[in-house]
């Protein structure tokens, strides 16, 4: 099982010792390219910080909009949105390069992963825009969903991914941040999410169902309060549990 973590998105986090701390616990991480959050400096700071912890290394392109972070609908065609994928994950790269680093893996953000979730148009836009820079790396979706056979029917593999420290709505989307009950704050609950979705490949939805999640990779969030402590809680709990913690290679 991969444990991811969203990257790049908080100067003082990144700078404080928090993503430094979180490496110790992740075995990937997915880097903010410079739209919805992120800079040259931020994503190389990241970068070399990843690759003392021998931490995989992705893309994780967004709406460019640093205002909302990312995280609300903007109006775009899918050409559009292909041009700005290509072009955040293209100026990623660069920056790895110059590290000595390779990208293996990319992850839509926020309101585009959602979105793309649920419209399959938005799916092949995002792999269309990869698609213009590189073929040979992992594209990242919401296990279950119709966004990893786009991904798929592009010419993509594809990692299938559950969150450990997000609420599901029944039908197996994320519940929105809107709601006080969207981020699993306590460690040890999230350690239980993360634990089940391993084992059992179950997660129990907001209204008490629950749904069938086969997942490859396990998602915290940087921005999460506590975040640490929950990717801690996680990786102790999946190691004991004798699950062996693996990141998302470069595909050769």
């Amino acid at each position: 099982m991969d444990l991811n973590c969203d990257l790049g998105e908080l100067e003082q986090a990144v700078f404080d010792g928090t993503q430094e701390a979180l490496m110790a616990s992740i075995t990937s991480a997915n880097v903010a390219c410079g739209a919805h959050a992120g800079d040259e400096r931020i994503m190389e700071t990241t970068i070399r910080q990843a690759l003392r912890h021998g931490v995989c290394i992705g893309a994780h392109p967004g709406f460019p909009d640093r205002a909302n972070f990312g995280r609300l609908e903007i109006s775009m065609t899918p050409a559009q949105i292909a041009e700005t994928v290509c072009r955040q994950v293209d100026a990623l790269s660069q920056v790895a390069r110059r590290c000595g680093a390779t990208v293996g893996h990319v992850k839509p953000h926020g309101a585009l992963y959602n979105l793309a979730a649920r419209d399959a148009g938005v799916s092949r836009a995002i792999a269309e825009g990869v698609a213009r820079w590189r073929r040979d790396v992992i594209l990242v979706g919401l296990a279950g969903s119709p966004m990893l056979e786009a991904f798929r029917q592009a010419g993509f593999e594809v990692a299938a991914e559950a969150f450990a420290d997000r609420s599901y709505e029944p039908d197996g989307s994320l519940r929105s941040r809107r709601l006080p009950d969207a981020l699993i704050r306590d460690p040890q609950v999230a350690a239980a999410q993360a634990l089940r979705i391993a084992q059992a490949h179950r997660v129990v939805a907001a209204d008490g169902s629950e749904l069938v999640l086969q997942a490859l990779t396990l998602c915290i969030h940087g921005d999460t309060p506590g975040c640490v402590q929950i990717a801690a809680a996680v990786a102790s709990a999946l190691r004991q549990a004798g699950i062996e913690l693996k990141g998302l290679p470069p595909m050769t």
